[in-house]
């Protein structure tokens, strides 16, 4: 038998004890021996709750019992998330979670002193809730050599852009509707503003690459700026608006959060609602999509879970993950190139086609839409297209995956 630990019992932490519980049979089978929770380290009290004898207000009662083998972190933020985590590595345990803030912040550094005592610091959660990406790409795919990721990594933004697509609605009456259903938090900046995605792309992308990329140096955008009236233009152009988060090898890696212009013909226009999906391009497979439910208390514990069987199959071997602590240096932003899709007062309409009117130039038009001149840029540089937006009082721009 082995005992687990869990630091943590919210939402995600409450659904892993539910599926260890739930699924203990056939988890037992999977796993090689019987996995069971000892204890549980939360400072709130869950008085009547099935797991409420396990509760404990002290880490050290886990850290120190020799009989958990596991911890599992659920407790979201880098501290005091991180200090637990690297005291439980330090006293033989090894350490799965769903914790994107400290896994884009600390992983290479876990990884390592996982790695030095023969643990594994597993972290299958921290992106795509219950969707398998990180195992495929620390597994799977390592024959290949990735040359693109890119998906709607926010359930969030992408509920709220898809009731904006269907309904015609502006962004603040559907976020109000999202907060109301609990889709978004009374504060929404993290998922709103990109913040979320950004730090799943740059554990994606430390991943693919095999070094350490700084959530703060990726180009983050969020979706306050779109409107009905981009939605509207998006429509007629067969496409829809989504957040993304993408790394790209271009020479160099290129990487970026911001919302795109994807037309229907390309596998992630179909995700929509509260689902994610993540799309990965390799030098030999080709491409290849994960999809699934990014987020919610099940699908996110059984992913961790499946990251506490994975630990148990490998107790005292490390798997070797590629992830060091050697900072990948990014592309310059403004050297990326992609089209744009450009909306400006009608009266700047000549201005527009000056600067602008090159190959693959297009004018758009909406129904219904008038007092404004829309168009797709060729492909440009986002110095480039800076250059030259700067003569022009840009309504809204959009960058377009097309």
């Amino acid at each position: 038998m082995i005992a687990i630990g869990i630091i943590g019992y919210g939402t995600v932490g409450s659904g892993v004890y539910e599926v260890i519980q739930t699924n203990r049979e056939s988890i037992a089978k999977r796993a090689g021996e019987e996995i069971t929770v000892k204890r549980i380290c939360d400072l709130r009290d869950f008085p009547g709750d099935p797991a409420e004898a396990l509760l404990t207000k002290d880490f050290k009662e886990l850290a120190e019992d020799p009989e958990i083998r596991i911890i599992v972190e659920t407790m979201g933020g880098v501290q005091p998330a991180y200090d637990y985590v690297k005291m439980a590595l330090e006293h033989g345990k090894s350490v799965c979670t769903s914790n994107k803030e400290l896994v884009a912040r600390h992983g290479s550094e876990l990884l390592a002193i996982a790695k030095e005592r023969s643990l594994n610091f597993l972290f299958e959660a921290s992106v795509g809730g219950g969707i398998p990406i990180i195992r495929p790409l620390n597994q799977a795919l390592t024959a290949d050599e990735i040359v693109e990721i890119k998906g709607i990594l926010n359930g969030t933004t992408n509920y709220i852009l898809t009731k904006m697509t269907r309904e015609g609605a502006e962004y603040e009456e559907v976020l109000r509707e999202a907060q109301e259903k609990g889709y978004a938090e009374r504060n929404p900046e993290a998922d709103v503003e990109g913040h979320d995605a950004c730090r799943k792309i740059a554990i994606l992308t430390s991943l693919a690459y095999g070094s350490q990329v700084d959530y703060e140096d990726i180009h983050t955008e969020g979706i306050t700026q779109i409107t009905k009236t981009d939605i509207a233009y998006a429509k007629a152009m067969d496409a829809a608006i989504k957040l993304l988060g993408s790394s790209k090898r271009q020479g160099k890696i290129y990487a970026q959060v911001a919302p795109v212009l994807v037309r229907s013909d390309h596998p992630l226009y179909g995700v929509n609602d509260v689902f994610n999906a993540i799309f990965v391009k390799g030098n030999v497979l080709g491409e290849v999509m994960f999809y699934g439910r990014g987020a919610g208390k099940l699908p996110t514990a059984s992913a961790v879970v499946s990251d506490v069987i994975d630990a148990v199959k490998h107790k005292n071997t490390n798997i070797m993950t590629l992830w060091s602590s050697k900072k990948l240096e990014l592309g310059c932003f403004e050297d990326s190139a992609s089209r744009f899709f450009v909306r400006v007062p009608e009266s700047e309409r000549k201005q527009a086609q000056k600067l602008f009117q090159a190959d693959g130039f297009q004018e758009i038009k909406a129904e219904g839409i008038t007092g404004e001149y829309a168009f797709l840029t060729g492909v440009l540089t986002e110095r480039e297209y800076a250059k030259k937006a700067e003569e022009l009082s840009v309504l809204n721009r959009i960058r377009a995956a097309f």
